[in-house]
């Protein structure tokens, strides 16, 4: 019986077809297509041909499905018979708080809060708790299948990983003992080649830029344009749905960070379309603010994102408590985001809309993508993994009893340091052959997943 065949049965895979340590990087076809099903079908008859899209994006590369199914990462890590533990790891280091979808197209370049502009971390919907070695991992993973797609040498891909773990344990060090990690930033003055350069575009971005990139003006009013397949005004009902929910976005945002009521007085309202991978088929609005003035020129745009559960729970259920984040999913987002960043965005928030949880912040004029295909080489690949190190360390440092000592009372920096215990050299090689295993893995999933979607296997 063919795939779409047992779907619409309705019939549950069984425990025979889950993979295996003899079934690793050969094909598990009909775990991965269900897993790909029970993911994305929730969403299914909310904004269909917003799947669609992100099928289509996940066929692209092996790169491209990587980065919209961290569900199965976490499905394997949580299947240690097959994929181990590590071995650096302890009670204290498995609550380590993550980004948890770390990959380098989660990083870019932005002006933080206080104006710097910097190269940071820039999605946190998957923050969570768990081992800091999945970050690690993932990175791994996400570091091969780029520096294979770009042409780099499996020999130049295997020190890509090692440098960038080098990168970590020897930041994650360097913060202990002391408090650099409140002040420490990527700048122009630390970094050079393409990581600087993404820092450098977003410095030189104006308001006046995004402003004209997706919106107009009519009678000295500001408005959404429609863009065919990008952006696409909202009916008068949800808009004021949306307007309802300001109330508790605003209150969401601490009084000192809150600007004034007219500030947040919402003008317009769009649907985004096709942004993004792992998150397509959850609805993303952006919303028209008044901002300091009732001058247009100086209109705010947020960003509203649906958020669910965090794939990262799928391996470590209840790690982070959901009372840490008022069993509110858009909440669990906005604390990750300000856990890890220094000088975190005043307009970070969240609300609910038709009880499902939203997670808002500035969709801001300063910010500019990583673009991964740019590493051409070895050598502009291997600066920056070594800085994409240094982040996720600092990361790890901010986010624990700095951020928050009653939510995590330890130093992870100390933490991670000591458990790694001086053994670098072995943390590197366990990551890289990992690495090297999972990445085979996904690629096999990734040929089995294009088969089944050219079939017709029901994918979500």
């Amino acid at each position: 019986m063919q795939l779409r065949h047992l779907f619409a049965a309705g019939l549950v895979l069984s425990s025979a077809l889950l993979p295996t340590q003899s079934e690793a990087a050969t094909s598990r076809q009909p775990w991965v297509v269900q897993q790909i099903y029970n993911y994305n079908h929730p969403f299914a008859a909310n904004l269909p041909s917003e799947l669609a899209s992100k099928m289509a994006k996940m066929s692209l590369s092996a790169f491209s499905f990587y980065r919209g199914t961290a569900h199965l990462f976490y499905q394997d890590t949580k299947n240690t018979a097959v994929w181990t533990a590590s071995a650096y790891t302890n009670t204290l280091t498995n609550g380590t708080w993550l980004e948890g979808d770390m990959h380098m197209q989660n990083m870019g370049g932005l002006r933080d809060s206080s104006d710097n502009a910097v190269f940071d971390t820039n999605d946190f919907d998957e923050g969570y708790w768990g081992s800091y070695t999945w970050d690690l991992r993932r990175m791994a993973v996400a570091i091969l299948l780029a520096a294979e797609e770009n042409g780099i040498s499996s020999t130049d891909r295997q020190s890509l990983v090692k440098n960038f773990v080098d990168s970590y344990a020897t930041q994650i060090a360097a913060f202990k003992g002391n408090d650099n990690e409140l002040s420490y930033r990527l700048t122009t003055s630390n970094t050079n080649g393409v990581v600087k350069d993404a820092i450098q575009a977003a410095d030189g971005k104006t308001r006046s830029s995004l402003l004209a990139k997706y919106t107009f003006t009519s009678s000295g009013q500001r408005y959404f344009q429609t863009i065919a397949g990008s952006l696409q005004p909202v009916d008068n009902t949800t808009f004021s749905v949306l307007n309802a929910a300001m109330s508790a976005y605003i209150n969401s945002i601490a009084s000192s960070k809150r600007k004034s009521g007219s500030y947040y007085t919402l003008k317009d309202a769009a649907l985004r379309l096709a942004s993004g991978t792992g998150s397509l088929g959850r609805y993303r609005y952006y919303l028209l603010i008044e901002g300091a003035s009732s001058d247009s020129s100086d209109d705010v745009i947020l960003e509203m994102k649906q958020e669910t559960e965090s794939a990262v729970a799928i391996a470590a259920s209840g790690n982070m408590p959901a009372w840490t984040y008022d069993y509110h999913n858009g909440e669990r987002v906005a604390k990750s985001m300000k856990a890890t960043l220094n000088n975190t965005d005043v307009l970070v928030g969240y609300t609910t809309v038709n009880s499902l949880p939203f997670f808002l912040h500035e969709r801001s004029p300063y910010q500019e993508d990583f673009d991964y295909t740019l590493l051409t080489s070895y050598s502009t690949f291997n600066d920056a993994v070594k800085y994409m190190g240094k982040i996720v360390a600092k990361n790890h440092a901010l986010a624990d009893k700095d951020y928050d000592a009653t939510l995590i009372p330890a130093s992870m920096d100390k933490e991670i340091t000591d458990v790694i215990n001086g053994n670098v050299s072995g943390l590197k090689t366990e990551t890289l052959n990992y690495a090297l295993s999972y990445t085979a893995q996904v690629k096999q999933d990734y040929l089995d997943f294009v088969a089944a979607k050219n079939s017709g296997a029901v994918l979500y």
